[in-house]
């Protein structure tokens, strides 16, 4: 596809796109996101930028692009907890949620893929060397798709929380992570879904990043008795919401 240097479209073999009528996505409202400096947080000091950031609009290449094909993701890559010959350790979850615009539109076949720590802890990664035991059934990785309106769904088991030297005696509140690609490769939402009622919520410095506490507040799932299976998983539902005045604030600090 090539841009038109006559007229405001683009053109692909005979087929003419009007790049007019593409809308650009609506910045975030400020408070929403957070700063990408943010002193409490250490290791965000040394790589947040020192001189204001360059003003890109979007163009064509932003807005629109190629996509991701459903069958670079295995079947089974949504439950985390059969990857392996047995079950993994810890208390297994179903994590479910809508992918949306502020307007409610559904993200239609997005990529979503997820990552985190086993029961104990601890990742599996070289550079994750605390003291907790690795889970032979575990990797802490899955991927999927969203369905026709924006829906998703992941098993695993809840992650543990664990130690890290931002500060004395700091701890990570047990959280997933979460990578959502939108219309194209270079739409890219890094995000982190934490639980209700955590206590280092109020202590962890990534969290409290965020300076908009109804913002904040968008990256705790809720507990759902209706996703809940009996005697097998308890349910949590957590929506992402893309642009607009609420959107899911991003992992922006790194």
């Amino acid at each position: 596809m090539t841009l038109s240097s006559k007229s405001d479209s683009a053109q692909s073999g005979d087929r003419k796109i009007s790049t007019s009528k593409i809308e650009g996505y609506r910045r975030p409202r400020a408070g929403t996101q957070p700063n990408h400096l943010h002193t409490p947080y250490a290791s965000c000091i040394k790589r947040a930028p020192s001189k204001p950031l360059i003003y890109v609009p979007h163009t064509l290449s932003e807005i629109t692009g190629p996509l991701f094909e459903k069958d670079i993701v295995p079947v089974k890559a949504y439950d985390l907890t059969r990857q392996h010959a047995g079950e993994p350790l810890g208390q297994r979850i179903i994590v479910t949620g809508r992918v949306m615009d502020e307007n409610g539109r559904p993200a239609r076949n997005a990529l979503i893929e997820v990552w985190q720590a086993n029961a104990a802890g601890r990742y599996v990664h070289k550079r994750d060397q605390h003291d907790a035991p690795l889970d032979p059934n575990f990797s802490g990785r899955g991927q999927t798709f969203t369905d026709s309106e924006g829906r998703y769904r992941f098993i695993t088991i809840r992650p543990g929380e664990y130690p890290w030297s931002n500060h004395y005696n700091a701890w990570r509140p047990a959280h997933i992570h979460f990578s959502v690609f939108g219309t194209s490769f270079v739409e890219r939402l890094i995000t982190q879904m934490y639980f209700p009622g955590d206590p280092l919520l109020v202590m962890d410095p990534i969290y409290q990043s965020i300076a908009d506490r109804r913002a904040a507040e968008l990256l705790v799932a809720r507990f759902d008795m209706a996703t809940t299976v009996e005697s097998w998983a308890l349910g949590y539902v957590f929506d992402i919401v893309l642009g607009g005045a609420v959107p899911t604030p991003v992992d922006g600090v790194k």
